[in-house]
């Protein structure tokens, strides 16, 4: 009896320490359970570059520098340059409030605005090549492109306001490149559109002009870009600027103005700089005989005029006439402070074989000032 009475008494606590073993498990998961639940993964935070040097990689092929293929986006906070091709993309459609769509300046596009409203009714007997026409050095050719004097590339768009009346919303015609079309162009490269409010995105419907049917591409509004970018040759959205919040400037060609204020005249350049004016980025220019630009430190932060300009740059930091005195413009520097509140002071050291550089990639340098 006492031999079977120590047998259950064996099994018993063998049950016992599995049972308690089963109850361990489950009170170091729900220990953990709630451990993850309390404390949140960590988030890293990468702290902004102290600054660096960069040569922009403008050229995609074997073109020369004066026409470099790509536009190059920079972020200083990143120590990160993106090339695109210039040619990849032909309209821009906001991700703001505001149902506005640009053109690929950096490609020369323009637009001539009909008064027919149905895309299937537009043929070519409607195209007048002197409406759609880009005169290098005219005055009146503004209504053509997106307006490149104004502050903020929405003010004055070539293609209207997107109505929420669909019958509102007149057909463009469509010339995606060129920049200077003062010679007839050829028909087969011209398109017709026309954009549509759809919820909170937009319709594009578009074809050749030839065309006697039409294609649609729906275009979402994405919070994280400016523009939501597409390509008409392609049919699809492209990936073009990065998310807003990651650049801070761009070098390019691209449409622009010349001349005296108030006689400005379009003109195209190679080496224009913007800056991501919707993305919260200003910028301010400093001359070298008030402050050089290994002397410029926190303190001057304060005091400086930053801008929301997406100019502020420009074609200012470069000489290119006469051809002899070429390169960069020494006798000044910028400030930019960027969508987190990094401040950078950034010079540019060559761009030209004059200041022993290459044309179509600039060397720049850039140095943070001041942490956001």
């Amino acid at each position: 009896m006492s031999k079977l009475l120590l047998q259950l008494k064996n099994k018993l606590k063998k049950k016992m320490n599995k049972l308690n073993s089963m109850y361990a498990v489950v009170l170091m998961a729900s220990v953990f359970a709630a451990c993850s639940k309390d404390e949140a993964d960590p988030i890293i935070v990468v702290p902004p570059s102290d600054g660096s040097t960069m040569t922009l990689n403008g050229i995609a092929g074997t073109e020369d520098g004066t026409s470099a293929a790509n536009s190059v986006y920079v972020d200083f906070s990143a120590d990160k340059q993106t090339p695109v091709l210039r040619s990849s993309w032909d309209l821009g459609f906001y991700s703001g409030a505001e149902f506005k769509v640009i053109l690929n300046a950096t490609n020369g596009a323009s637009v001539a605005k009909l008064s027919k409203t149905d895309l299937n009714a537009v043929t070519e007997t409607d195209l007048t090549q002197a409406n759609l026409v880009i005169t290098l050095g005219g005055t009146a050719e503004y209504g053509k492109l997106d307006d490149p004097r104004e502050t903020n590339i929405l003010n004055k768009t070539a293609i209207a306001a997107i109505s929420a009346t669909d019958g509102e919303n007149a057909v463009y015609l469509f010339n995606p490149a060129g920049g200077s079309h003062s010679s007839p162009f050829n028909v087969d490269n011209v398109y017709k559109i026309k954009i549509l409010r759809k919820g909170a995105g937009y319709t594009l419907q578009y074809a050749k002009l030839k065309e006697t049917t039409f294609k649609t591409l729906d275009v979402a509004k994405d919070t994280k870009l400016n523009f939501s970018f597409v390509s008409l040759s392609g049919g699809k959205t492209v990936n073009v600027e990065p998310a807003k919040a990651e650049w801070d400037m761009v070098w390019t060609w691209s449409l622009y103005y010349s001349g005296a204020p108030g006689s400005e005249f379009v003109y195209s350049f190679s080496d224009l700089v913007f800056t991501n004016n919707i993305g919260g980025v200003t910028a301010a220019q400093i001359s070298t005989s008030t402050k050089s630009y290994v002397a410029y430190a926190e303190a001057d932060v304060a005091s400086t005029n930053f801008l929301s300009n997406r100019d502020v740059i420009g074609s200012k930091w470069r000489i290119t006439s006469p051809a002899t005195s070429a390169g960069v413009n020494s006798e000044v520097f910028y400030v930019i402070k960027d969508g987190a509140g990094n401040v950078y002071k950034l010079k540019f050291n060559s761009f030209h074989a004059n200041d022993a550089g290459t044309r179509g990639k600039p060397v720049l340098e850039y140095k943070l000032v001041k942490k956001g």
